[in-house]
């Protein structure tokens, strides 16, 4: 029985650019599937997927749950014989992912391209400022650096928890599309276990990242994914002791504090997995693969969080006169990390962990 196909070959000619590969120049040899350790055996990956964006057969890769079991270690790149660079258009595939199930649509187009950045920085700088303006504290105070008095906790908290939740909400209709659409990528799988027992096994195997140790290009990255994702863990549970000391009347934390120490060392961690990643993507990008805006845009909020966020502590124990400018930098950098995050490559947290969970439910099971 046929099937019809649908291209689209604006989506080829997108895909192309932002991969950086010649579609065209795939001879269909199938050396990227034989090399991955994460194929499933059925229907491997990414050898189809290379099918469908030659043909540019966006219907079928969009809600494919493939694309996020790739963990990008560029053993398929590296062993491709015609350089058509099967990592990178997979990544690729990602991006365009964050920009089709993005709710609403616009927010997908302001952050994937560089164009919109000006605009991205604006909205977080407008918004700020007017919860400034309706605090009445959007002034510099007098006296010794306290933040308090710029940005009042209560007005803070608030704010930021309910601007959050309310983008993660509205971002909750494109990843429920996602779940739904990965259903038609498999038609004829079976489940052989229930969605939320595959997802607690996907978490396991998250905390442990053990699907890096099989990639053999590049052995640091499983060593600077788990800092940054154990340091970016504990700094988020000392930002939510911090919001507990506020209510207990136990804040500002002392240097001495047990979380002002995790937070100092989380700080450490991040600076570390991030200067490694960055390192790799700026010394040696045939392994590391094609860096897009994606990449880059995540990389640099996350390392401006982490610098502003080291400095504007400093900045309140020395009493520095761009203490609170500094602060409110820092304040955004806050916005492009989390409150952006379902839009950015950040998102990846959720769209892998709905792609594996959904993998392991259906019996997509890896070479491993």
């Amino acid at each position: 029985m046929y099937k019809e196909i649908y291209p689209d070959k604006d989506f080829r000619k997108v895909l192309k650019k932002l991969s950086g590969s010649d579609l065209g120049t795939c001879i269909q040899c199938g050396t990227c599937s034989v090399v991955c350790s994460l194929a499933p055996d059925d229907r491997p990956f990414p050898r189809k997927e290379m099918i469908g964006a030659a043909w540019g057969l966006k219907d079928q890769l969009m809600g494919n749950c493939d694309i996020w079991l790739c963990h990008q270690c560029g053993d398929c790149s590296t062993h491709c014989p015609r350089g058509v660079k099967p990592a990178d258009v997979i990544a690729s595939l990602r991006t365009l992912t964050y920009r089709h199930y993005a709710r609403p649509k616009f927010m997908g187009k302001l952050l994937s391209s560089p164009v919109w950045l000006p605009v991205a920085i604006l909205i977080p700088v407008v918004i700020i400022s007017l919860i400034l303006t309706l605090a009445g504290t959007f002034a510099i105070p007098e006296g010794p650096v306290n933040y308090s008095k710029f940005f009042p906790h209560a007005w803070l908290n608030g704010s930021f928890t309910l601007l959050t939740l309310l983008s993660w909400l509205l971002a909750w209709k494109g990843f429920s599309m996602f779940q739904k659409e990965m259903k038609t990528s498999f038609p004829e799988s079976k489940p052989i276990q229930g969605f939320v027992k595959s997802l607690k096994q996907v978490f396991s195997e998250l905390m442990a990242h053990s699907n890096f140790t099989g990639c053999k290009e590049q052995k640091t990255r499983k060593t600077a994914h788990l800092l940054v994702f154990y340091g970016f863990i504990l700094l988020l549970l000392v930002t939510l002791y911090a919001i507990f000391a506020v209510v207990i009347g136990r804040y500002p934390l002392k240097p001495g504090n047990v979380f002002k120490i995790a937070g100092n060392l989380a700080s450490l961690m991040l600076f570390t997995g991030l200067g490694i990643l960055i390192f790799n993507r700026l010394v040696n990008p045939a392994k590391s693969g094609k860096s897009n805006y994606a990449d880059w845009l995540l990389l640099i909020s996350m390392l401006l969080l982490t610098l502003s966020g080291s400095l504007v502590q400093f900045a309140r124990f020395g009493n520095w006169g761009i203490a609170y400018p500094l602060y409110f930098f820092h304040l955004v950098c806050v916005w492009f990390v989390i409150i952006y995050l379902p839009y950015t490559k950040f998102g990846h947290l959720v769209y892998r962990t709905l792609a594996m969970a959904y993998a392991r439910s259906a019996g997509r099971k890896s070479k491993k």
